[in-house]
């Protein structure tokens, strides 16, 4: 019943003028306190439910949001991400939605930085972003505060930034999660490999150094007496850089058949194994890289797990739609699930499954 009640028969009810309930529904000023009382104390008889969708739509404001992710080439999980966000747009055309994406080069905190200033000069309605170096990621997100932006981490979490909600895989558990699949290869091995991508002497994000503490935990409280060999090899390296040192660390570790990487490039150690035929060794990954997926079907990557981007893309968008334009709660964190892929089932992974 209360869907049909318009607002002149609130007005009634009340014995004030349409346009004072009009006000009170959108919480504008110039409304005396006794009026405010009638109409909120009808709306309570009522349980008047306003249709935040018909407000929003009869509003025609257009929302600017930006979406500010690391610089890449063709890599599966960003264009995903895009996807996702172009989906959302287009589900909520209607509301005049539109989502730029803008990007910084990694392990570059002066792009970050510059990035992240061309975006607050845009005066955008809500943020969307992966956060870089801890310390310059939490001065933007203080910024944003500032100027009122709501505004999302995707991908990593940093603790005490408030961000309206996250969306990202819980990396500490994904990390342990990751462990306990590979040892369930590895239950009988002495030592296994882990490989580590690095700039600067870092990892690629936070998400895989959080990953990587779990992984850690794991082993450290199932596994102890197994040895963790690390092979660093630097992000700038080239093709037949990578196969050297691929090809110097099987060779002084002959023993070792189980390996994994906690970042989407388990395709340059699957693509070594497969040209240099050692059949009897594997690696585990994350994301459904096609250059990932053609190794997984060939053999040489035991496992990957996925992290649904698209997904996190769409209700990335979505939230900000949700919080700004219908002024809806979100929830603080979500988490993606956690799904491992084989050889068996990668081919019916639906990338744009929602």
């Amino acid at each position: 019943m209360t869907e049909k009640v318009r607002i002149k028969d609130i007005a009634e009810k009340s014995g004030v003028s349409v346009g004072t309930v009009d006000r009170v529904l959108h919480n504008r000023p110039n409304v005396s306190k006794k009026a405010r009382e009638k109409v909120e104390k009808v709306l309570k008889e009522i349980n008047y439910q306003p249709n935040m969708y018909a407000s929003a739509l009869a509003y025609n404001k257009s929302y600017q949001f930006y979406c500010i992710i690391p610089q890449h080439e063709s890599e599966a999980y960003w264009e995903e991400i895009e996807d996702g966000t172009a989906k959302a747009c287009e589900t909520r055309r209607d509301f005049h939605i539109s989502t730029e994406i803008m990007y910084y080069q990694r392990y570059d905190i002066k792009s970050f930085v510059q990035t992240t200033k061309e975006c607050l000069e845009k005066k955008p309605n809500g943020v969307i972003v992966v956060p870089a170096d801890i310390k310059v990621t939490k001065h933007f997100c203080e910024m944003l505060h500032e100027r009122k932006i709501p505004f999302i981490l995707l991908d990593s979490y940093i603790p005490d930034v408030n961000p309206l909600t996250f969306f990202g895989q819980d990396s500490f558990s994904s990390g342990k999660f990751a462990a306990k699949m590979l040892m369930l290869l590895a239950v009988n091995d002495k030592e296994i490999m882990l490989f580590k991508r690095m700039k600067n002497g870092k990892v690629a994000s936070r998400q895989q150094e959080n990953r990587e503490l779990g992984f850690r935990h794991y082993m450290n409280e199932h596994f102890p007496n197994v040895r963790i060999a690390e092979l660093d090899v630097p992000v700038e390296g080239s093709p037949e850089s990578n196969e050297k040192k691929l090809e110097q660390f099987f060779s002084a570790h002959p023993g070792i058949r189980n390996c994994i990487t906690l970042g989407s490039k388990a395709h340059i150690v699957g693509e070594f194994l497969l040209k240099t035929n050692r059949r009897s060794v594997q690696i585990m990954g994350y994301d459904m890289v096609e250059k990932n997926a053609q190794c997984l079907r060939k053999g040489s990557i035991s496992f990957l797990i996925a992290q649904h981007a698209y997904m996190q893309g769409y209700h990335c968008v979505d939230s900000l739609f949700k919080a700004i334009v219908l002024h809806k709660k979100v929830d603080p964190t979500n988490y993606m699930p956690i799904e491992l892929l084989s050889k068996e089932n990668v081919d019916f992974y639906r990338r744009t499954q929602l």
